[in-house]
């Protein structure tokens, strides 16, 4: 089947499937972002710090507090007392990080392709090859893993939520913004990149998770004064220049996705 029928019956199935995304996961023990190994590690010399009672990322770092933040793959609201983070020694020598390859001659000949590393928790999107924009991810936690191999995004929809669960201690599904969806599987769960909160370890239920700190903001009341939101940049990249009105819609022809490496654990 192809085109049009495909398309539809596509869409059939996703509107009766459950969602293979939501919240931050089973509750059990977090670990430490210092704890968490991805091999670009290793070209920064960093050291562990726990963070005390007052401290934020904002205080501590300065301008530089995002280049942290993204190095960590975390989010402000998970930056706690207590919790110890990866300092670089030289804090602005990662300014702009990103471990993603700047070019990538497999996709040399697409005007876009998406490519996520699931050891490093990084996403990377480029145009002919080249790297145009990456950012950290969160990918399934152990009893949910991402599915590694090679995907297309097929359908986009900016205000998806989750139809499995909910914000903690409420009755409101999982807000997934800025969703793209790249892979449904055989039981018909739907997996997504989508906008969530940002752990520093994977710690979904299987999507990808990117920044959006303007919905953590809506729901969760922090942080303060709302700035990452690579989920809304890499979904705008990729549904250009189509236009986007809040709906659900099939994405014919969308970006491949390829997914390699395996999760830190």
């Amino acid at each position: 089947m192809r085109g049009g029928v495909a398309f539809l019956l596509l869409a059939l199935l996703l509107f009766s499937a459950p969602g293979a995304s939501g919240g931050e996961g089973p509750k059990k023990r977090r670990p430490s972002p210092c704890r968490v190994v991805h091999p670009g590690d290793s070209a920064v010399e960093y050291e562990c710090r726990r963070l005390k009672k007052g401290e934020t990322l904002e205080k501590l770092f300065g301008e530089r507090w995002k280049d942290v933040a993204r190095f960590n793959r975390i989010d402000r609201r998970h930056s706690f007392p207590g919790l110890s983070i990866k300092v670089p020694l030289r804090v602005e020598e990662i300014e702009g990080y990103t471990p993603m390859p700047v070019e990538y001659p497999a996709a040399a000949g697409e005007e876009k392709f998406l490519l996520l590393d699931l050891s490093e928790q990084f996403i990377g999107a480029y145009e002919f090859g080249r790297l145009v924009f990456s950012t950290p991810a969160t990918t399934g936690d152990r009893d949910h893993e991402t599915p590694a191999g090679e995907y297309r995004i097929t359908a986009y929809h900016r205000d998806h939520r989750s139809t499995l669960y909910a914000i903690d201690n409420t009755d409101i599904p999982y807000p997934m913004t800025y969703a793209l969806l790249f892979h449904v599987d055989s039981s018909g769960a739907a997996y997504w990149i989508h906008g969530r909160d940002m752990p520093g370890y994977p710690g979904s239920h299987g999507c990808v998770g990117l920044y959006d700190e303007f919905m953590q903001k809506k729901y969760r009341k922090m942080p303060g004064a709302p700035v990452l939101s690579d989920a809304k940049t890499l979904f705008e990249w990729v549904i250009a220049p189509r236009r986007e009105d809040g709906s659900y819609r099939l994405l014919e022809g969308g970006p491949r996705f390829s997914i390699v490496g395996e999760a830190p654990r």
